[in-house]
């Protein structure tokens, strides 16, 4: 912990476990559960709502990795009370099912990769619609078109195979989530690593999906980033540097 700056604070948030029920890849019902910080003073004002970041870990995490491995609960603490940033809630789920795990997967080095794509329509059937009838967010109601017509109060996040998981999350739920930030992860839709290996297709690819869904470039925000010193740089920046490419 010795590379991070810990602050003090005064008013802090809290962790709740939320658990919910979602079938793994092989059809049987397993119970999940996901991490929800609520900032200082979520109580005081019933009628306040909020938004909603779903932030995932990377390779090997679940969903204690972020609190377990970084302040991240207390740089959220120290934005809010600084008002440096408005108050949000995050949620921290994890998109392994660990019952489906195989040794050829992992051996080929595909496991990941398959636990990331499959747990897009967990995210969407199953953790937003726990979360947020948990939680004040700005849903009306967790029907899809509750998800929908709230979809600009939504974000969702990830580092590392976190961050392949944000871009999937793009291309499978763009019409319920409006904020994306993949850090150090590269989109793997067309092949894995496809970031570095096939970046300018892989942002034609992207944006061929963002035309076929209807949307708009004002539709929609991406937050990318990676460490120059960081293993995932070489992957993650040429596909960055296809899609500044684009047209707008």
């Amino acid at each position: 912990m010795k590379n991070f700056k810990v602050h003090d604070v005064e008013f802090r948030g809290r962790i709740e476990r939320l658990t919910y029920t979602a079938a793994d890849t092989e059809g049987k019902t397993v119970e999940k559960y996901v991490n929800v910080y609520l900032p200082y003073g979520y109580d005081d004002v019933p009628e306040k709502k909020y938004n909603v970041l779903y932030l995932m870990h990377g390779g090997g995490g679940n969903p204690d990795a972020w609190l377990d491995a970084s302040p991240v609960k207390n740089e959220l603490d120290h934005a809010f009370m600084e008002k440096e940033a408005e108050p949000f809630i995050v949620a921290f789920p994890t998109y392994y099912d660990r019952g489906a795990q195989t040794d050829r997967a992992v051996k080929e080095g595909f496991f990941d990769a398959e636990q990331v794509l499959f747990f897009q329509k967990e995210l969407r059937t199953k953790v937003i619609p726990a979360v947020e009838k948990a939680v004040r967010s700005y849903a009306e109601d967790t029907t899809e078109e509750g998800l929908k017509a709230s979809r600009e109060h939504r974000a969702f996040g990830g580092f590392s195979m976190g961050g392949s998981t944000t871009w999937y999350a793009f291309l499978n739920n763009l019409d319920v989530i409006a904020d994306f930030v993949p850090l150090s992860g590269d989109c793997w839709a067309l092949e894995m690593t496809g970031g570095k290996t096939r970046p300018a297709e892989t942002a034609a690819y992207l944006a061929e999906h963002v035309r076929n869904s209807g949307f708009t470039k004002d539709d929609f925000r991406i937050f990318a980033a990676t460490g120059t010193e960081d293993i995932a740089f070489p992957n993650l920046t040429p596909q960055v540097e296809e899609m500044k490419k684009l047209p707008e």
